[in-house]
């Protein structure tokens, strides 16, 4: 099979042939039909997420179809559809596990990174850690919902009952969440990088109530706020931006450090929270809510041997939406 591998941090991505990857007794062997490509991608590959598998085929969000099924599978059979994050293995027993906090398993691993992802024709996923994707959802649409709109759910479910709400990042993740808050009646503020008039309009496109640089504040207090770039200095931009009361969600997993700020910014019973990874009913839950609103994921398509054109796209904001490579 065809595969982008990555050989160590810092360095391009190479095409191979690979062998197929055989499943063992509790896995799918899925053709890859599309991966979304992510930031934390962009993390690995920089070095900015330390120790992964090497070599490595990066990816968490595959969008496959059944190739093979591990003896001890049932629940799926060959030629269903189904899709794989970034989560791909917990220990089912710690104390995170047992008490439905399987998203900070200390034993966990994860898909693209502890194992290999999805930049191939050919990837093996734990089948515990598969959702199905609906046979008429376009696999190049799905793929960004499974981290971007995963990582973006669970954020979103953080913010509570939150009416106003403030996107720092406008990107894969913000346009799938924008979807999905607009279905919720809630209000978007979009920010983007500062100056970038394209980002903006294309956050007003999808509904955003107002959009504009991340250095500003909006015109209103917000009831929360949500950061997807992986910035520190928008941590004490968005507490000026919130209400008393209100709460700063760092969704990324990775961010560069927060610089200080006066005490005076979170008082008023502000808060902070991060993100981590994510759950199995996370997921269940939003794979079955996406296709009801339905979320439309904006993308730009890469073929497989353009990864690194994808990437580098990602990394210098050359599109709006998400990135796909398109492989089966």
């Amino acid at each position: 099979m065809k595969a982008m591998v990555m050989d160590r941090a810092g360095e391009p991505l190479q095409l191979r042939d690979l062998p197929v990857p055989e499943p063992n007794e509790e896995e799918l062997l899925l053709n890859v039909q599309s991966c979304g490509i992510c930031r934390t991608d962009l993390h690995v590959i920089d070095g900015d997420l330390d120790d992964p598998k090497l070599p490595l085929v990066l990816g968490h969000q595959i969008v496959g179809t059944v190739r093979e099924t591990g003896r001890n599978v049932t629940n799926y059979k060959v030629g269903d559809k189904v899709g794989v994050p970034w989560l791909g293995h917990t220990c089912g027993e710690c104390e995170f596990c047992r008490s439905g906090r399987e998203n900070l398993c200390d034993r966990a691993r994860f898909t693209g990174y502890d194992m290999n992802g999805g930049f191939a024709e050919y990837a093996t996923a734990n089948v515990r850690f598969c959702f199905p994707v609906p046979d008429d959802y376009p696999a190049v649409q799905a793929a960004p919902l499974l981290c971007a709109g995963l990582i973006g759910y669970r954020s979103l479910r953080k913010t509570g009952d939150a009416q106003t709400l403030g996107f720092y990042g406008f990107g894969s993740a913000a346009h799938i969440l924008t979807q999905v808050a607009l279905y919720q009646n809630r209000e978007v503020y979009a920010f983007t990088r500062p100056g970038d008039k394209k980002g903006q309009q294309f956050a007003r496109s999808l509904g955003a109530a107002w959009a504009g640089g991340s250095e500003t504040l909006p015109p209103r207090q917000l009831d929360a706020a949500i950061i997807f770039a992986p910035v520190g200095k928008l941590v004490p931009q968005s507490l000026k931006a919130i209400k008393k009361g209100g709460k700063v969600v760092c969704a990324g997993i990775h961010m560069s450090d927060i610089p200080g700020f006066p005490y005076r910014d979170l008082w008023g019973e502000r808060s902070v929270e991060s993100v981590a990874n994510l759950t199995r009913q996370d997921g269940v839950d939003f794979m079955q809510l996406a296709p009801r609103i339905p979320v439309e994921s904006r993308v730009e398509t890469y073929a497989l041997r353009e990864a690194n054109k994808a990437l580098d796209d990602l990394r210098e904001g050359n599109f709006n939406g998400s990135a796909v490579l398109e492989i089966g």
